[in-house]
Parts: structure tokens; C-alpha cells; sequence
């Protein structure tokens, strides 16, 4: 039987209409999220965003760890920083309400796990912005954290915003460095092979910057596929 499709929920955004579909008829259910008629995530394509979680955590010694997370998504950065036992308490911050909506009615496979954690808060709110201002917790402004993990944009240089550009420059990397505590880690995902220009820029705000690749198969094209995860440490 091939593949067919079903639109789980369909939103108007200030960026675009975005869309949560499932497709079925395989060995497993299929998620996918689009932006328009750009495709921004898939469920088969999982294993960066999970590692982008697990080498920043791995950076970090200790436990009663306090991690956030910009960009929700299909949610498996979230769930593999759940994993590690050492969290105490996570927030996910993403600017789009329909996506937080999904995990909370379900319609997402993770969207329980996330919602039934205690350590967990779904956040409301432009992650670039609040890097800006007053940070990422409402509840508690100018709170520090152990570890930021970013996946929202494509990469430093290709952004579903321009506005989000300022987050990728010197000051923009000194405004994040704010809400992370000497020791800590941020972290980002990209779809682009490594960026020296954006390692330059991380080199002059944090220390022990590197950039991993990851390899993965891509069963769609019947290739193998690669993502960046940078990471730095902050001063301490």
C-alpha cells in the first residue's frame, strides 16, 4: 500500500501558514511540518536534533541542570534533554502558538511525554527577542542557565526572518552569553555544513567553539545526509 496523507491542523502566523501533516501506510507513521510549501521538519530526519541535545549536555558536568530549548517542533531535542537524568528543569521556548497547541492536544508522538513532565514548561514567545530583553523565563526575568539549545532557523545564514539575523553577530552572541552561567553551554543546529565566519563570531564571545558534523542516512534520496551542531562553552 503507498503512502498517504492526512493535514492534522493547518495555522495563520505572523511568518506564514504553517501545517502539521502525517503520513501512514509504511512501517510507521510519518510527522512533518511545513512553512507554506517549505517542509521545515519530518519525523524521519530526528538524529541532529537529538544530538544537539545530547553534546551539550555532555559538556556539562554535575546535575540539577536548567536548560532551555528555542524551538519546539516535533519536540526530540526536547525529549532527549528529558533523558538526561541530571535536568532539573527545562523550558521550550517557540514563537509559534500552534506548535506548542499540537504537543498539548496530542497530535504529536512526543507531545504527552513533553506535557506530562513536571521538569517541562512550554513557553510562548520569540526566542530571539528574548535573548534581547529580559530572557527566557516569564516567570523569572533575567534567569541564567546551563545550557541554551537553538533550533529554529536553517542556519546563521539562511533564517525564516531577517529579524532573527542580529542573533548570529558579536553582540548578538554577548546578549545570549547573558543568560548563560559561566561553565555553561549553548548550542545550535544547522542544516549547513560548518560556517568558519559564525565560528569566528562564537570564538570571540565563548571558548572551546567546535562545530560537529553529524551523518545520517536519508532513506528518502537514498543517500547520506549531514547537519552541523556548534557548540560553546561559556566563560567562566
Amino acid at each position: 500500500m503507498g503512502l498517504w496523507f492526512e493535514e492534522l491542523d493547518w495555522s495563520s502566523t505572523p511568518i506564514g501558514e504553517v501545517s502539521l501533516r502525517r503520513r501512514t501506510g509504511g512501517d510507521a507513521d510519518i510527522f512533518e511540518v511545513k512553512l507554506g510549501d517549505e517542509f521545515l521538519m519530518s519525523s524521519v530526519f530526528t538524529v541532529a536534533e537529538i544530538e544537539l541535545a545530547r553534546l551539550a549536555l555532555a559538556r556539562l558536568p554535575g546535575a540539577d541542570l536548567d536548560v532551555v530549548v528555542g524551538g519546539l517542533g516535533l519536540g526530540f531535542t526536547a525529549q532527549a534533554v528529558l533523558a538526561d537524568e541530571r535536568v532539573r528543569d527545562l523550558l521550550v521556548v517557540d514563537a509559534l502558538e500552534p506548535v506548542i497547541r499540537w504537543h498539548e492536544r496530542g497530535l504529536v508522538p512526543v507531545g504527552p511525554e513533553l506535557t506530562g513532565d513536571d521538569r517541562c514548561r512550554l513557553v510562548h514567545g520569540d526566542f530571539f527577542a528574548m535573548t534581547d530583553g529580559a530572557g527566557f523565563d516569564p516567570e523569572a526575568p533575567d534567569r541564567v542557565f546551563d545550557a541554551v539549545l537553538v533550533d529554529i532557523d536553517h542556519s546563521p545564514r539562511h533564517r525564516l526572518a531577517e529579524g532573527d539575523a542580529d542573533f548570529y553577530d558579536v553582540d548578538g552572541s554577548r546578549r545570549l552569553a547573558e543568560h548563560i552561567r559561566p561553565g555553561g553551554v549553548f548550542a545550535l543546529w544547522s542544516n549547513d555544513p560548518p560556517d568558519d565566519d559564525y565560528l569566528a563570531v562564537l570564538r570571540q564571545v565563548f571558548v572551546d567553539v567546535a562545530a560537529e558534523v553529524i551523518t545520517f542516512p536519508n532513506p528518502l534520496q537514498d543517500r547520506t545526509a549531514t547537519n552541523t551542531v556548534y557548540l560553546a562553552t561559556a566563560a567562566s
